[in-house]
């Protein structure tokens, strides 16, 4: 069944007037593939570039854009996040993996604000690298966990910490 078309078949935003406050969390990420030996961070785990820290850029990015979601994707509710957190590291392939945690009390879950901040960091990581190669690519968005709500979902082959 499709939650944003109302009876008469049109877009509408869902209805969450009846539905009780509870402790919502929702895990993303987004993996940004780079060339082989392109990037490499320092002692501090940044990764810098002309355009200057690309992590710490890309973590502010994120969070922003989490608190915005709703004015980016139709019906999305407004909320106000208690809690965002991006983390950036580089796996073992030298690609930037990007986790976006998002936590709220709210009659809806946050699962869209975690993509969204996973996906805003994944294009300013690749705004600030561009010049470097044209071969860097956004890999795979997903959800990783959810919690909260009427039911929890978890990848039982990522952690979702």
């Amino acid at each position: 069944m499709l939650t944003h078309v109302n009876k008469h078949g049109k877009p509408s935003m869902v209805d969450v007037s009846r539905k009780s406050i509870s402790r919502r969390k929702a895990h993303a990420r987004a993996v940004v593939l780079f060339p082989s030996g392109l990037i490499t961070a320092d002692n501090d785990g940044e990764v810098q570039s002309n355009k200057g820290p690309v992590f710490n850029t890309a973590i502010v990015a994120g969070v922003m854009a989490a608190k915005r979601t709703h004015e980016l994707i139709p019906f999305c509710h407004p909320l106000g996040i208690e809690d965002c957190s991006v983390e950036i590291t580089l796996d073992a392939g030298g690609n930037a993996v990007i986790d976006c945690r998002v936590t709220v009390e709210h009659k809806t879950g946050v699962e869209m604000e975690a993509l969204t901040g996973a996906t805003v960091a994944a294009l300013t990581v690749y705004d600030m690298c561009k010049a470097l190669s044209h071969d860097i690519r956004i890999g795979e968005v997903r959800l990783v966990s959810k919690k909260g709500g009427k039911s929890d979902f978890g990848r039982s082959d990522e952690s979702s910490a």
